[in-house]
Parts: C-alpha cells; sequence; structure tokens
C-alpha cells in the first residue's frame, strides 16, 4: 500500500469504529472509543503535513479542513491547523464531538450551564476545569457539553470529529460570560475540502 492509501484505509477504518460505537444511544463510554480511535490516526504525523494542509497565513489564526463526511453530513472528520493567539468563547456542539491531537497543545476549558434556561438569550456558565489536548491524548464531549477553547504557545494541528458536520449545526450557542448571554455561533472561518 502506498501512504496515500494507508491513510485513507485508516480513516475508512476509523470511520466504521465511530459509526459501530455511536449506534445505539451516545454515552462519554462509547465516545471514549471514538476519541481513542481517533487519537491512533492523529498519531501519524505525516499525514497531516503542511504540506497537503497548509497553516493559515497574514492575520488568519484558523484553517479548517473537511478530511471526511459521509453524503448525509453525518461522521464529519476536520483538521483544525491554528495559531497562538486563536481563541474560541465558551460553546457547544448540539451534536458529540472527539478532538485529538497531531501535534501542539489545545487548551480546552470546560463549563458547565448553571441557569435554569427559563430565559431566551440568558446563560451562566462557570468553568469547572482544563483539559490540555496534546499529541497522544484526546477529549470527548457530549452535545450540550460546553468548551472553551485558546491555543496559546505553539501552532497545532488536531483532528476534530463530530456526529454532524460543523456547517449544518445551526443551534450551537456560543455564551458570553462577561454578561451572561448567549447567541448562535456561526460556523467561523470556511472549511477548505481536503485534496489528499
Amino acid at each position: 500500500m502506498t501512504p496515500t492509501n494507508d491513510k485513507q484505509a485508516a480513516i475508512e477504518k476509523f470511520i466504521e469504529i465511530a459509526k459501530e460505537a455511536t449506534a445505539g444511544e451516545t454515552t462519554r463510554e462509547t465516545l471514549a472509543t471514538v476519541r481513542d480511535a481517533l487519537i491512533d490516526i492523529a498519531a501519524h504525523k505525516e499525514w497531516w503535513a503542511q504540506s497537503d494542509y497548509p497553516a493559515p497565513t497574514g492575520d488568519e489564526l484558523q484553517a479548517r479542513y473537511l478530511i471526511h463526511a459521509e453524503p448525509n453530513d453525518t461522521y464529519a472528520l476536520y483538521l483544525n491547523v491554528m495559531k497562538p493567539g486563536k481563541k474560541i468563547v465558551p460553546h457547544n456542539h448540539t451534536t458529540w464531538a472527539c478532538i485529538a491531537a497531531v501535534e501542539g497543545v489545545e487548551s480546552n476549558y470546560l463549563y458547565e450551564r448553571t441557569d435554569d434556561k427559563s430565559v431566551p438569550g440568558h446563560a451562566t456558565v462557570v468553568q469547572t476545569g482544563m483539559q490540555p489536548v496534546q499529541p497522544g491524548q484526546g477529549i470527548a464531549l457530549l452535545p450540550d457539553d460546553i468548551h472553551a477553547v485558546r491555543i496559546e504557545d505553539d501552532n497545532i494541528r488536531h483532528l476534530h470529529m463530530y456526529g454532524r458536520s460543523l456547517e449544518t449545526l445551526t443551534e450551537r450557542l456560543a455564551f458570553d460570560t462577561a454578561d451572561n448571554t448567549y447567541k448562535i455561533m456561526d460556523v467561523g472561518v470556511k472549511t477548505k475540502r481536503s485534496q489528499s
């Protein structure tokens, strides 16, 4: 097999593992299976190189590449390449998500929503922890889990896997911790389609 064929076969195997793990009820335990399989393909740094997935240039802090999505926009795998200074506010996903590091450290700040959700546009969230995601590590998030992301030191390359593609997630919430509000979160940078 060529390196490209190895990579494609590994991605296909990973998607099958993800489908099997999430076929029934999605729990932290089932997502751990997906996360661990994602860590395995992230370990192949040569598959996610700058030559195939260039870092953002100029003032841009993020480039996002779609690696795989099913025809119905499920099981969407992306490679995120981000530079120091990139921050993503606390948000949920409305679908499950797993992240694994190829290189660099992504700081994931974890939050819990504490209001009763009775007032539209109002939300209180409190930080409950921080989990760095670096090579050999990952994180799994349920649909209502809330996290924020900061890239603090070096460029990162991380794989992100979602139950549904980001472009279809029209009800994600972005939380403002300063004024205890939330709004619908946009998709952010435009996704580039992988050529390899």
